[in-house]
């Protein structure tokens, strides 16, 4: 009986020692992938103009040695020749053995200007690096980082515009530099692996017009309705309601007072969006389609920080109707990835009648 469970104990100890052998490689892996895929990639080196003059002249010095066979000449090329393969070589070490880090921000959005915060650290334990030059596209904007310690992290900020809505991947960061002597040009490729989802570009306030709403609501409108606060106190007139006579200033006045009620809106907002626009033939309809695009987010964010609920319509989805920071969210992150549908004849239907409406949609023939 004893020997049996002392096996069982040793059998259950071999498993969870595999167990957390198998874990730790599992992690091991994870973490080598990374480093993998966030390592350096050589991007080649291009010659800058003060290289390409100090390469003719190298060139002169040597046709003029080899003519003359002058040994001061052919020193001066020596030291030239060996200025062109140190600044090679201290180029490429500049570049190694560094860390890029990016995070964006939390809202995104089209055809408007963001930053981009990076941290870049030097992993080296001894030398430091020089004129490092950051950007995530060869041919975008740029940061200079002009000195960074052996060990230290530097920080910065780089200025970006995505111009459409939707995921973009920012694939890696692309590290160049002049160090030492800006003879050439070097470029270091390190893997970033960041997805960011663009919102819709976001039009001015009130520049999108809604459909009225219903009679009663929950908002005092500036003018004679069925709500009610007070508007205004007038003569009675022939076919005047006269629940609402003012009993009190008509016997003041000797003559009958009628009170005007503030018309009153609704708080909520129903934007129906038919994306259901079918196939897309070129740009232009392309360009139409995301301007309602635009003008749905527009109308959604302006209604939704003037404490509105707002429901959204689509022919894939329905957001129902609500307010705050989680409804912008949902609704700008819907437009951002929502694409056209097939065309349906059924009409979206909002989820309150009573509702401030904003029909928006392409017509049959205009496609």
């Amino acid at each position: 009986m004893r020997i049996s469970q002392t096996l069982s104990k040793n059998a259950a100890v071999t498993s969870l020692d595999r167990a957390g052998v198998a874990d730790l490689l599992a992690r091991w892996r994870r973490r080598a992938g990374t480093a993998w895929r966030r390592r350096g990639v050589p991007e080649g080196i291009r010659i800058t103009k003060v290289g390409l003059w100090f390469v003719l002249l190298t060139v002169v010095v040597a046709i003029a040695a080899t003519n003359t066979g002058n040994n001061s000449l052919y020193l001066v090329l020596a030291s030239m020749l060996a200025l062109l393969a140190v600044s090679g070589i201290s180029s490429r070490w500049n570049l190694r053995k560094l860390t890029i880090e990016a995070t964006p921000p939390a809202d995104v959005y089209a055809q408007r200007p963001f930053t981009l915060a990076f941290a870049a650290r030097n992993r080296s334990r001894r030398l430091p690096r020089w004129l490092l030059l950051f950007s995530v596209h060869p041919r975008g904007p740029m940061r200079l980082i002009p000195y960074l310690p052996a060990g230290a992290t530097a920080r910065g900020a780089l200025d970006l515009l995505l111009p459409r809505r939707g995921r973009h991947r920012l694939e890696a960061a692309h590290l160049s530099s002049l160090f030492p002597l800006g003879l050439f040009r070097k470029g270091m490729r390190y893997g970033l692996g960041i997805e960011i989802l663009v919102y819709p570009e976001i039009f001015p306030a009130g520049s999108v017009e809604l459909d009225p709403a219903g009679l009663a609501g929950d908002l005092s409108a500036p003018r004679a309705g069925w709500g009610h606060e007070l508007h205004s106190l007038r003569q009675f007139r022939q076919g005047d309601d006269p629940r609402n006579i003012h009993w009190k200033k008509s016997a003041q006045t000797s003559a009958l007072v009628f009170q005007e009620r503030e018309a009153e809106e609704s708080l909520r907002l129903s934007i129906l969006f038919d994306n259901g626009v079918g196939r897309l033939a070129d740009e232009s309809e392309r360009g139409r389609f995301e301007r309602l695009v635009s003008e749905a987010a527009t109308a959604a964010v302006d209604h939704l920080d003037r404490g509105f609920e707002v429901e959204l319509v689509t022919r894939d989805r329905r957001l129902p109707f609500g307010g705050g920071g989680r409804q912008r969210r949902e609704i700008l992150e819907t437009l951002a990835l929502v694409e056209p549908a097939p065309r349906r004849r059924q009409p979206l239907a909002a989820g309150d009648t009573g509702a401030r409406q904003l029909r928006l949609t392409i017509p049959a023939g205009a496609t």
